[in-house]
């Protein structure tokens, strides 16, 4: 199967680290013109020196936050003004946090989780897709598997999660008329950053964690960055050119228990 992104422009943000590197190293492997976005602008810098490594086509790179109306707008702009067109989306930028609904001490965190997950997602959709549209592009959302599944102390990013995976279906079906594509990947238990900058443990810790974690998924192997990437990829590709208003999940089979214990030592907190 040939992928090929040669003169197609991608936008992904998130993407000076993790699921967001992965995928733009992977899109520039495979030719495309990348517009990338973070926070962290020497990360950011050093993704972007890596992709042009791949076919010595340069990234645009922004730095922005895009739980900010500013930061978003940045974003748009800058990519069109660059490129003069966009092909594909990734959405992949987020926060996360360990909160339960007994724990939240004030609305700061729901508020912080929701800014960027979902609002800044949102404002970055609307602001791109006339470009879209002309296009005939698509758009690729990074959700998660808490999004469905019921994990205590996901709270507020497992509402944003499946917030994002609602958008997908109503936006889908909005532009599908358009000929504008729009899909979500929803990543399992991944080995990245991400929860060790939420939890702030250990990477001894950490890998321990994942090593639990890995009991749960059948297939024995928790996903790594490359494994998102591909399947973002394939979605935005013309091998899926049919698809739209999917949720496909991308996690050996993870499933979520509970035990008995667990419930009655929840129950008497």
């Amino acid at each position: 199967m040939n992928l090929d992104f040669t003169n197609k422009v991608v936008l992904v943000t998130g993407a000076s680290i993790g699921i967001g590197e992965s995928t733009a190293l992977l899109f520039a492997k495979l030719g495309a013109k990348l517009s990338l976005v973070g926070r962290n602008e020497a990360n950011l810098g050093a993704v972007a020196a890596k992709c042009e490594k791949q076919k010595g086509v340069k990234p645009l790179a922004i730095v922005a936050d895009l739980g900010t109306d500013e930061g978003v707008e940045k974003t748009a702009k800058q990519t069109l003004d660059h490129f003069k067109r966009l092909d594909v989306l990734v959405n992949n930028a987020a926060v996360g946090c360990r909160a339960t609904i007994l724990t939240t001490e004030d609305m700061k965190v729901f508020d912080d989780v929701f800014r960027i997950d979902v609002r800044g997602v949102y404002n970055l959709t609307r602001l791109l897709a006339p470009a879209l549209v002309e296009t005939k592009g698509n758009i690729v959302n990074i959700s998660s598997i808490v999004g469905t599944a019921v994990s205590v102390g996901a709270l507020p990013y497992g509402m944003a999660k499946a917030a994002l995976d609602h958008f997908t279906r109503l936006v889908a079906l909005e532009l599908a008329p358009k000929g504008v594509r729009v899909n979500t990947v929803s990543p399992g238990l991944t080995e990245t950053n991400f929860v060790k900058r939420i939890t702030g443990i250990s990477e001894t810790k950490y890998q321990e964690w994942l090593e639990g974690g890995s009991t749960h998924i059948p297939m024995g192997q928790v996903c790594v960055g490359d494994d998102i990437a591909r399947m973002v990829v394939f979605i935005a590709s013309e091998h899926s050119r049919l698809v739209t208003g999917t949720n496909v999940v991308v996690d050996g089979g993870f499933q979520f228990t509970i035990s008995s214990s667990d419930l009655d030592t929840r129950k008497n907190k």
